[in-house]
Parts: structure tokens; C-alpha cells; sequence
């Protein structure tokens, strides 16, 4: 039984050791260069001593970086990655949570990671780890210990309180994950992969461990063509990548301005989407783009090990209509919980929680905060079951199909009424003139702000949307925007839109 997510490595370097595995269209590494750098890096650590620690990851998205993971790896440790885009403030704040022995950085990151506290690490350059010999008989009674409960990597998400939380996953939970994904969205030694997600978000799941699984490819695609639709297709059709899994934003900036009107991707015949509702208007630009490719909506949060749900879109959605999130995949299982604890009814919505090897972990030096949400099942008592609490709201349509509704905390109370800010959202969202949208509250005043990037002015949207919103889930402020705010995972980041609105 694989307890250890380097056996895809360790099989794939003996069938396909010189085809390319990781490219950023400049820097490429082939499985047997990703190999011998993970063994490496593995023998450097072993020597230093350091073993079932959490190793930070400080350096540019590149094809190295991904060798550095995989190299934590292989010395029987976790890696935890950082980035030079996220906040110092934020960064400080991760150091201090997880105390590591060792930090990884290359020429270009060094220089900001001295910058940081650290109370005992030390700092080590990438290319000084991968001139170390491997020392092959320490590597393999590392493997030959390792379980499969032991952490892979520990990814950190936004907190509610400002202080970010570290997820960590497990061996465990990540090959059922890469297999449950692969099968349903029929990955393969021909795949691939245009990565979208910064490598510090566990998004990028999607094409690390199915590309060494399989053998296949995964182009890290720079950040900045994603801000540039037309270039960012080209660089589609120029590494003929045939498989993305994006966020929403990112595929709704591609068809929100008209990019396929001038270039189409000539490769894609796999589209995987989640972290955000993906507009029906949206969607059938897509659609009409590629007609022969699948289209799978995903839904899972970090706490999940990636994602837990999916849907093939197999029929046509009218524009009022959202997409499903379907089903778990094997070996999970979907609760919809009422706040008294009970399995919400036919038709009722509820808190979407989840059970199964899908759960991660807990969070990192945080037995409160794990408390809170990695919680024991009210169904069963008898015995200790975790379930963990999403603080999404979902329920099952007519079909047996579960719907995403909302975020349990993008739902308000407005003049008396519990409104959903995505129902508002999806309406706006409808509109022709309309590309993006979003919502916000104000708290203080008690007002609805809605913003929105398109054609039509502010008075039209009002006026159309009076006759597709009941009067109190009217805007209460309206306002066009040239752009929107995006978190570095490409979703809208909809804190810096309170904030831009509050200063």
C-alpha cells in the first residue's frame, strides 16, 4: 500500500526520466533533474539533523521550487512555502507559528528573507542544497519509516482574527486526494497542466502529484500574463497545455474581454473551476469557445486536502441557474448540518461539513482554532469521528445535486431580511454590460455596496436590476470600477474592496 506521496516520484523517474515534468517556458526540469534535486536536498537536510520539522520554502515559482518541496520531502520533513508577494507582515507571523530549523531561499529571495526574525533557523540557498551528494542508504530508511499520517506540507490560509492559520496535510490525505481527482477528471501520462496558483496555496495540488503520478507536464504560467487575456492564450497554444483547474476570476477575465474573439485555445479539452461561483454568462462563452471539452466545477476547502466535490457539466444551465457542486468523491461524505446539529431537510440549506481521509490534519500550533471547526460528529457519538465545519452554506436541488448557496459569512441582515450577497452577485452577474461583480456591507451604515467593471452606467444597472431583485436586496450604493481587487489566488478579494470603500 503507497503510505508516501514521492512513490509516484520514485516509480516515474524509472519510465519517463527525460521527459520534462515541470516548465515555467524558460526554466525546465525533467523527472530525473527533479529526482536527483529531491535526493539531494533530502540528504543535505538529514545530515543537518533536521527530521519531521517544518521547513519553509522562500523562493521564486519556479520549477526549482517545486524540486525544494519534494526535496523536504525526501529528508522526512514537511515543507511550509512563502512568498516574496505576500505580506512581510504575514510572512513574520508564519516564521513565528511554525519556528523552522531551516529555511530554503535562492539568489533572488535571500536578501528579503534575512530581513525576517528567525529564533533558531538558519538560512540556506537552493543551489547550495543541491550540490550535496545523495545519500541513498539515509533516504531510504527515511522512506522505509515514514507513515502515511505523517505531514506532507503545512499551506496557511486567512484567518478571521488576522492571524493566519497553517493547514497540514498528510501523506495520507493527499494520495487520496491526487487519486480521487485523477480519475474523475481523467488525468494521464498526455496531460498537460497550465498551473494558475501561486505554489503557496494547496491549489496547485492539481498539477503537482498528478505530474509526477502520471508522467505528465505542468507549465507554472507567470502571474502577470493573467492580467494580459490575449498573451496569456498564447502561452496556451504555445506549450500546447491541454488542462487547467483555475480559479472563476481567472477564467472570467479570459471571457469577460472578449479575449476569444481574438485567439482561442487551440489545446484545452479539460477545464476544471472552483473557489468562487462561475457566472452562467460567463460560462457559455467558454462553452462556445470549446465545445468538445469537458467542464467540471470543483468545491473544497484547504481543511478538505484540496478539494472534496465535483460536477461535469453535462447539461445546458439557463442564466439564472448556478452550476452544482455535484458529489464527494469516494471516500467522503457530505453532511448538511442545521446550527442544533441535526441533517438538514429536503430542499433546506445547511452548513456544508465534511468526514473522510479528505480531513486534514488540524491547524499547525493552533488547538483552539482546530477545536473550533475539526469537530466531533453529532450524528455519532459512540465513538470519535471528526467532521470538519466548512461555514459554507449548501443544499440539494430537485436532481440530488448539492449547490453551493453561500458563504455563512457573506450572509447579512438588512431591513429585517437574511440576504445572501452572492444571490445578489449572480444577478448582476446576468446582465450583458455587466463583466464582473461584486458585493460588500456596511456595516455602519447598514448599506449594500455593490461594484461592478463594466459597459453600462450606474443608473441602467439600478434600473435593470429593479426587475430582477425584491426591494430590500436592492444595492443600497452602486459603483463602476475600471478593475477589481484579486487575492493572489486570483479570487476577488473582497476585504481590499471594503477597505478601498471604508478609506
Amino acid at each position: 500500500m503507497q503510505n508516501n506521496v514521492l512513490d509516484y516520484l520514485n516509480h516515474i523517474v524509472t519510465v519517463k526520466p527525460d521527459k520534462v515534468a515541470f516548465s515555467d517556458g524558460t526554466l525546465s526540469l525533467s523527472f530525473r533533474e527533479v529526482h536527483r534535486m529531491s535526493r539531494r536536498i533530502g540528504s543535505f537536510l538529514h545530515r543537518k539533523g533536521i527530521y519531521r520539522k517544518p521547513v519553509v520554502v522562500f523562493m521564486n515559482k519556479s520549477p526549482r521550487e517545486v524540486a525544494a518541496f519534494f526535496g523536504v520531502v525526501a529528508g522526512g520533513d514537511f515543507y511550509v512555502p512563502i512568498d516574496e508577494e505576500m505580506p512581510g507582515g504575514r510572512i513574520q507571523l508564519i516564521l513565528d507559528n511554525v519556528q523552522p530549523p531551516l529555511v530554503i531561499c535562492d539568489g533572488d529571495t535571500r536578501e528579503a528573507a534575512e530581513t525576517f526574525r528567525l529564533d533558531q533557523g538558519e538560512i540556506v540557498l537552493f543551489e547550495e542544497m543541491v550540490r550535496e551528494e545523495a545519500d541513498d542508504l539515509a533516504l531510504q530508511e527515511i522512506h522505509r519509516r515514514a507513515i502515511d499520517t505523517d505531514p506532507v506540507y503545512i499551506v496557511f490560509t486567512s484567518g478571521s482574527t488576522g492571524i493566519p492559520k497553517g493547514v497540514a496535510a498528510c501523506h495520507r490525505s493527499v494520495i487520496d486526494y491526487v487519486e480521487q481527482l485523477s480519475q474523475a477528471l481523467e488525468f494521464g501520462p498526455d496531460t498537460v497542466f497550465g498551473n494558475q496558483s501561486p505554489l503557496y496555496f494547496d491549489a496547485c495540488l492539481k498539477e503537482l502529484y498528478p505530474t509526477i503520478k502520471f508522467g505528465a507536464t505542468t507549465y507554472l504560467i507567470p502571474r502577470n500574463l493573467f492580467s494580459m487575456p490575449v498573451k496569456l492564450v498564447e502561452y496556451l497554444n504555445l506549450h500546447r497545455i491541454n488542462t487547467i483547474c483555475w480559479v472563476v476570476s481567472a477564467l472570467t477575465m479570459v471571457s469577460a474581454f472578449g479575449t476569444f474573439d481574438t485567439v482561442t485555445p487551440a489545446y484545452l479539452h479539460t477545464v476544471a473551476f472552483g473557489s468562487e461561483v462561475f457566472p452562467i454568462k460567463q460560462f457559455h462563452i467558454w462553452k462556445k469557445a470549446l465545445p468538445e471539452a469537458s467542464f467540471t466545477n470543483l468545491y473544497g476547502p484547504t481543511e478538505s486536502t484540496g478539494m472534496c466535490c465535483y460536477y461535469r457539466v453535462e447539461r445546458e444551465f439557463r442564466e439564472d441557474e448556478r452550476i452544482p457542486i455535484g458529489h464527494p468523491f469516494p471516500n467522503r461524505e457530505i453532511l448538511l448540518m442545521t446550527p442544533e446539529g441535526k441533517l438538514a431537510g429536503e430542499g433546506e440549506a445547511g452548513e456544508i461539513c465534511i468526514r473522510g481521509t479528505a480531513l486534514t490534519l488540524g491547524y499547525y500550533n493552533d488547538p483552539e482554532r482546530t477545536a473550533e471547526v475539526f469537530v466531533q460528529n453529532p450524528l455519532h457519538t459512540s465513538y470519535p469521528e471528526r467532521i470538519y465545519r466548512t461555514g459554507d452554506i449548501g443544499r440539494y436541488n430537485e436532481r440530488g445535486e448539492l449547490e453551493f448557496v453561500s458563504r455563512r459569512d457573506y450572509q447579512i441582515k438588512h431591513m429585517g431580511h437574511r440576504i445572501e450577497l452572492g444571490e445578489i452577485e449572480a444577478n448582476v452577474a446576468m446582465l450583458p454590460p455587466v463583466r464582473m461583480a461584486a458585493c460588500i456591507y456596511d456595516t455602519k451604515k447598514a448599506r449594500i455596496v455593490l461594484y461592478y467593471v463594466g459597459e453600462t452606467g450606474e443608473k441602467e444597472l439600478a434600473a435593470a436590476l429593479r426587475d430582477r431583485l425584491p426591494r430590500y436586496m436592492m444595492p443600497n450604493r452602486i459603483l463602476r470600477t475600471e478593475e477589481l481587487p484579486f487575492t493572489a489566488n486570483g479570487k476577488i478579494d473582497r476585504i481590499a474592496l471594503k477597505k478601498q470603500y471604508e478609506g
